[in-house]
């Protein structure tokens, strides 16, 4: 069970960026196609965080 609240609004972005991973048409910034799980995940996060929806905090890198 997962502790971090996401908006339902949110998870919704998420499932549709997943989708369009699953078809294979998901591609990066930089125009490739997506083939890792994860990096589909974190667009989805990206985009729902751009449009302004309620998305937890990035945790932060211990160097």
């Amino acid at each position: 069970m997962s502790k971090t609240k996401y908006s339902d609004k949110a998870q919704k972005k998420v499932g549709k960026v997943m989708e369009e991973f699953k078809e294979g048409k998901l591609k990066s910034s930089s125009g490739e196609k997506v083939k890792n799980r994860k990096q589909a995940v974190a667009i989805g996060i990206s985009e729902a965080r751009e449009a302004g929806l309620k998305v937890p905090k990035q945790k932060k890198k211990k160097e």
